[in-house]
Order: C-alpha cells, then sequence, then structure tokens
C-alpha cells in the first residue's frame, strides 16, 4: 500500500499535537509495511526520517504537462467544491460579495497567466514558507498546486489529508489522478473558534469533507460535530483514536532541591480560546485560597497571553502562577516529568495528545469532559471546562492524597496499553484497503 500523504505539520515542524500525531500515524504505519510520500509545505535540512519519504512542496517545478492538466480541471474543482476560494489575502478582514467576487477573478487571471507562463516557458513554480502566517490563504492555494505537481511525479494507491489546510490540494489531486480521497480532520473551526468561525476555513472544511470518499474523525466528539455542522453522512465517518509515541529512552529529570516541597500544576499547550486557559487559572485561583506550597506553570503561547498576564496580577498570584512560554522537545519533557498533575480544561478538543504524553511520566491528569481523549481514558479526572470549582476541587485532591494520584497513575497505565499507534495504523489500512478494492 502506498500513501501519498498531505500535511501541514511534521515534526520538526510542529506547533501542536497535528504534528505529533502525523509522526505517529506514519512511523506505525511504516512498521505494517506501508509506502508513505508525505508532502509538506516546506522541509528543513533535517532530512527524511528514514520511515517514509519526505519532500517539500516550495520550489516544486510545474511544468508543462503538469500546468496543462491542472488547467484543465483546475477552475471546475474550486467552483464545484470550494464556494470561497482561497484568495491571496490574510484570512481577515472578510470580504463582501462584490470584492468576493473581484477578488475570484482576478485570482483566476493570476493563475492562468501563471499557468499559461509554464506552457509558453516550459516551467514555473512557488516558494513557500510553512506555518501560519497572515498569508495563509494564499500558502493553502500555492501549496494545492505545487502538491499536484509533486502527485504526478509519484506512484501512490490513495490520497491521505490531514485537517483543513490541505483539503484543497487533497480535491485537486483526487480530481487530476482518480484516486481516492481519505480526509482527516483533527480539529474543526467550530472547535476553534467556537461560534465565531472563519467563514472561508468553514467553507474549505465542508467542501473537503463532501468531496473525501471517507472521513476520519479523531473522536465520537468530532464525529458529531462533522456530521451535525457540515452535514457529511455518518456512515462516510470513521472514528480512528490517536495514540502516542512512546520515548525508546527513558530520561530521568532531578528536581530541585528548591522545589521539592512544593506541588506542581501544569497547563500545556496553545493559549487561545480552544484550549481554556482562562479557566486553568480561575481554578489556580481557587486552589490557592486553600493549599499552600502549589506553583502552576502555563507553557505556551496564543493571541489571550497578554490578557492572561495582566489577570495573573490583578488576581495576585503572579508568585504562585508562571508563564513558561512556548516549550520544546526537551524542554516539554522535562516539564511533565517535574509536574505533579497536568491540567487540559479545553473548551473543546477533538482528541488531545498532551494528556497520553503526561501520563508517559505517570502524572495524573484531570481532563475537561468536553474532549476525545475522554472517550478513551475511563480512569481520568475529568470536569466541565467552565465548572472551575470542580475543577479546583480534584486539583486539591490529588495534591493533598497522594493515595488518590497513585490510583488514577495506576489505572491509566493499564489503559495506554491498548492506546496505541499500531491499532491506529491497522484501522487506516482497512480503510485503504476498502477503498482500492484490497489492492
Amino acid at each position: 500500500m502506498q500513501i501519498l500523504m498531505l500535511g501541514w505539520e511534521f515534526p520538526p515542524h510542529i506547533s501542536g499535537g497535528l504534528g505529533t500525531a502525523c509522526f505517529g500515524m506514519t512511523q506505525a504505519l511504516a512498521q505494517k509495511g506501508a509506502k508513505v510520500i508525505f508532502v509538506l509545505p516546506k522541509t528543513s535540512s533535517a532530512g527524511d526520517p528514514g520511515f517514509l519519504k519526505l519532500r517539500s512542496a516550495s520550489g516544486t517545478v510545474i511544468n508543462y504537462e503538469a500546468a496543462r492538466r491542472m488547467q484543465s480541471v483546475g477552475d471546475s474543482v474550486w467552483q464545484d467544491n470550494i464556494r470561497f476560494l482561497p484568495i491571496m489575502s490574510p484570512l481577515t478582514p472578510y470580504l463582501t460579495p462584490e470584492a468576493y467576487t473581484k477578488a475570484l477573478k482576478e485570482l483566476h487571471q493570476s493563475t492562468r497567466f501563471s499557468e499559461e507562463t509554464a506552457i509558453s516557458h516550459g516551467t514555473f513554480t512557488y516558494q513557500l514558507k510553512g506555518g501560519y502566517g497572515p498569508g495563509l490563504m494564499e500558502e493553502v492555494y500555492r501549496y494545492s498546486r505545487l502538491a499536484c505537481a509533486i502527485a504526478l511525479q509519484e506512484k501512490f494507491d490513495v490520497i491521505h489529508v490531514h485537517d483543513w489546510m490541505t483539503y484543497p490540494a487533497g480535491l485537486l489531486v483526487k480530481a487530476l489522478t482518480g484516486k481516492p480521497l481519505v480526509c482527516h480532520i483533527h480539529a474543526t473551526e467550530y472547535d476553534r473558534s467556537g461560534e465565531n468561525i472563519n467563514t472561508q476555513v468553514a467553507a474549505i472544511e465542508r467542501a473537503g469533507l463532501l468531496g473525501a470518499d471517507r472521513v476520519v474523525a479523531v473522536s465520537r466528539l468530532t464525529r458529531d460535530v462533522v456530521v451535525q455542522r457540515y452535514g457529511v453522512p455518518r456512515e462516510k465517518v470513521t472514528v480512528v483514536y490517536n495514540a502516542v509515541t512512546r520515548p525508546e529512552i527513558e530520561h530521568h529529570y532531578v528536581i530541585p532541591p528548591r522545589l521539592r516541597h512544593e506541588k506542581r500544576v501544569l497547563f500545556l499547550g496553545r493559549v487561545t480560546y480552544q484550549k481554556g486557559p482562562e479557566y486553568f487559572m480561575e481554578a489556580a485561583r481557587l486552589v490557592l485560597q486553600k493549599v499552600q506550597h502549589v506553583r502552576f506553570y502555563m507553557a505556551g503561547s496564543g493571541d489571550m497571553l497578554p490578557g492572561l498576564i495582566r489577570r495573573a496580577s490583578q488576581l495576585r498570584i503572579g508568585r504562585r502562577f508562571h508563564f513558561a512560554g512556548f516549550l520544546r522537545g526537551e524542554e516539554v519533557n522535562r516539564m511533565f516529568a517535574l509536574s505533579d498533575l497536568y491540567v487540559m480544561p479545553s473548551v473543546s478538543e477533538p482528541f488531545g495528545i498532551t494528556p497520553l504524553e503526561a501520563m508517559l511520566y505517570d502524572v495524573p491528569v484531570l481532563l475537561s469532559r468536553q474532549s476525545g481523549v475522554s472517550e478513551v481514558l475511563h480512569h481520568a479526572l475529568k470536569a466541565d471546562f467552565w465548572d472551575t470549582r470542580d475543577m479546583a476541587d480534584k486539583i486539591c485532591a490529588v495534591l493533598q492524597h497522594p493515595a488518590l494520584a497513585m490510583e488514577i497513575v495506576q489505572n491509566c497505565r493499564e489503559e495506554m496499553k491498548t492506546i496505541r499507534w499500531e491499532n491506529a495504523a491497522e484501522q487506516l489500512l482497512s480503510i485503504y484497503q476498502s477503498l482500492t478494492g484490497g489492492n
């Protein structure tokens, strides 16, 4: 089985759980004999990880034949599937209908000009930056063209795309090659933004999910959102839970003497609406009224960070509430290992890999009930994200009763034995085989 996989993140190019999930998933697929070609917007000099073929879309040459084939199907793919075509502009502000029509016309003209240049002079290309900058929509559009050029160079049985940034590319590759398309949804626009959605992003999500031959959701929670919000037939959506990659080498971290008499509670994730950081801070305020010798750590970055720093000062908890910033690699491992409790208070979390990562270090976890990972961790502590008093009571219970913390760790350790990427890979291979007739 050969899979053309399109993704926006892959280690070391990660900003959250998407890249981590793609790594674990592809590694497990490779161990089962699948061959994966993974196309990123832009790769680094780190090279392939060894178990897959990593390709950079940026700078890929679009030759005469590729341009001609894309020109023949491109306009119909966009017009039939994506009402709000990704235009060369930031995500905001939104355009009026009149401005959108004008931008659409200009984009088609610029695209045809580029492709006519290729037809006339042989080749052209785009340079991509990757990541999530202000020109994201432009990157998404250009990535789709470059990914198609790569698809026309490779042999594969199925297309597997991850989240909305790669859905336009998946639809175009499917139209060009006739290969079946699997759309993996790790988080919807409704998870990220609540009801204040970006309509362009939601339109792309809807187009990809409806145009796919099969949809993979990371939880039952996400499947329900896809069915209810986007009208995707339930029978078309398969739930495949994420897992966690276990480190081959065990690291041991020594707690500094000055901190050994204290307990440490950790929040690690994007400091955005979706992750519920303000509820973590409110729970911390309540805990600090009851328990001494405890410190709270918020690791991550995001648009809510400046306001939360000001809020911590207003609450006068700055001596016990610390902002660790965005952490990578060994810093993340160390933070998990030195924590006594990990809290994930997400407002809407399609899955959530970080609790599993915390449990690798025998750290008890407290989860939002509004998370997909709570569907597989039956023995973890849980609270509604908005019920900060209940959250605070459970934090206090873990910190004050070591026997309870140990019981949670032991029970979750047993559950972790079945939460493996190998299981996810088997499910994915079954989906691929059902779409390709078992070849």
